[in-house]
This record gives structure tokens, sequence and C-alpha cells, in this order.
């Protein structure tokens, strides 16, 4: 069984969708079709950057959306068929997209409303954790929690974890963790604190966005961040996406999840290979493949 995969913020590049523009006709339309909604020229600035404009997350949202849009009607005009997907935070908008249950248009406008609402958000800090056992985070978190608010953001795949909150907390998780014995302790480059308690603000004014979006049910199951389980009633879509700001992204459980399912192949849709590599580290017996 085919399971497409969407990636997050920071798969954008400069250049991305200039190849796919070149065979698949239809790219030129969609891209047209983002700046209606955007009002700024999109593909301009995915095919000649800068790289700092595509970086800020008010472009590279709506940028990440529209590519991976692209990339899947490239992939189904090729005779590709999915039998689910999943996508890494801002990617789990596309896998709505994908298995129908958000038409592109409206999921554009809720996610250039994301992208504002976690530019806007407090100041914050998020770490990669890398080799670090479960109950040892555990133990990192609640010592790091002493300087602030620090919790668990991305479950990306065993041993490599996400931390995100206050920017002295997560300081104290990074010098933490390394004492105990973590390979890699590295600040990401973003300035808020996402998927954590700090944004709950904005998550409450995205999650009236989201109750207020039309929404359909899906044409196959989508593995959905909150929940790392399978869903197509719009109301249950609904429902696991309201928390996604301020939730953790169980993206191992959610592979796990599909391949339990059936999953076989896994397809990444979009720029970059970052879930590719996560999906090899969480099981080493399925293909994966990028497009």
């Amino acid at each position: 069984m085919n399971a497409i995969l969407f990636p997050g913020q920071g798969s954008q590049k400069v250049g991305m969708g200039r190849e796919i523009s070149e065979t698949f006709a239809p790219a030129n339309e969609i891209f047209e079709r983002a700046n209606a909604v955007l009002g700024f020229d999109l593909k301009f600035l995915c095919f000649e950057g800068p790289d700092e404009r595509l970086k800020d997350t008010q472009t590279a949202q709506p940028a990440l959306l529209t590519v991976g849009f692209i990339h899947f009607e490239a992939a189904k005009a090729g005779g590709l068929e999915a039998q689910m997907t999943a996508g890494h935070s801002l990617g789990e908008y596309t896998a709505l997209v994908a298995a129908g249950a958000l038409e592109f248009e409206d999921a554009l406008r809720l996610v250039q409303k994301r992208a504002e609402l976690m530019s806007n958000a407090p100041a914050g800090a998020m770490a990669a954790l890398i080799g670090l056992a479960d109950e040892t985070l555990e133990e990192v978190l609640g010592v790091a929690g002493e300087s602030g608010t620090v919790v668990a953001a991305n479950f990306n795949s065993p041993g490599q974890v996400v931390v995100s909150g206050a920017p002295e907390a997560v300081e104290a998780a990074m010098r933490e963790a390394k004492t105990r014995g973590a390979k890699i302790a590295v600040k990401l480059p973003v300035s808020g604190a996402f998927h954590s308690p700090l944004l709950a603000e904005a998550g409450a004014q995205m999650a009236q966005l989201i109750d207020a979006a039309p929404f359909g049910d899906a044409r196959i199951p989508v593995y959905q961040n909150t929940t790392a389980a399978p869903a197509t009633r719009a109301q249950e879509l609904r429902a696991a996406l309201r928390p996604q700001m301020t939730s953790a992204v169980g993206w191992t459980q959610t592979i796990q999840n599909m391949i339990g399912n059936g999953a076989t192949k896994f397809i990444e849709l979009g720029p970059g290979n970052v879930l590719t590599g996560l999906v090899k580290r969480i099981d080493k017996s399925v293909e994966v493949v990028g497009l």
C-alpha cells in the first residue's frame, strides 16, 4: 500500500517547484491560483528567492503547501494511487488537500493565517535533541522546566526529538541533554516556540478559523499529528487539527501506525528529503522514495 507524505517548514529552498513546472503544465495554473489568494508572486519567490524571504514563516508555509500540492497533482497525473497520507506539522494541511478534505484555496487561506499567527507569537526557541532515551528526555525536561516552559514538540524518530519553549528553558534543556549523553543538542533557526503551550493564544485563534473552514470527508485516511491515528470524517479531521499548533507532532507513532495498517511504500512529495530520512530511521523494512 502506498502512503504519501508532505514535509513541513524547513524543507523550503530557492528553486523549488521550477523543475516540475517545466514538465507539468498545470503547475503554472496552480501558482496563479496561489497568487490570487496570497496577493504576491509566489512562483517568482519560489524560483528566484531571495532565500531570506523564502525562509520567513509567512512565505515559507504557503510556498510549501503550494509546491507540495503541485507535486501531488503531478504524481497523480502520472498514475500514482495512494491509500493513506500524512504531513509533518504544516504538511498536514497539504495532506488534507491531497485527501480531498480541503480545497487548495481554502487550505491556503488557513495556512496564510497560520503563518501570520505563528510569526506574531511571543518569542520562543526550539532545539533538536538526538540520542536520548524517552525516560532520559523526561528527566531533561523536568530539570529544564525549572527555568521556564519547555516541552517535547516533535517526536521525529526514535532518539530524535525537538523541544520547544521559553529561550532560557530550551537552553537549559540543551545543556542537560548533553550532560546526560545526547549525541547532538542544537538550536533550530526559528524565533517561536512552535507546538508548545506558549502559542496558546495563536492556537485559539487558529482553532476558530479551522471551525469556520469548509471541511469535507477525506477520500483516503489522513494520519494526523496530534493523534497519530487515521481519520476520514470531516468533523474528526477538524477536531484533531484544532489543537495542532500547541500540541506535539507524533511523527514516529504516525509512521508506525501507517505501517501497522498496511503501508509498504512511502512517497515524499515536495522539496527536500527530510521525511524520507525519518521514515528510514523509524523502520528500515519499508520502501521510501521522494518525488
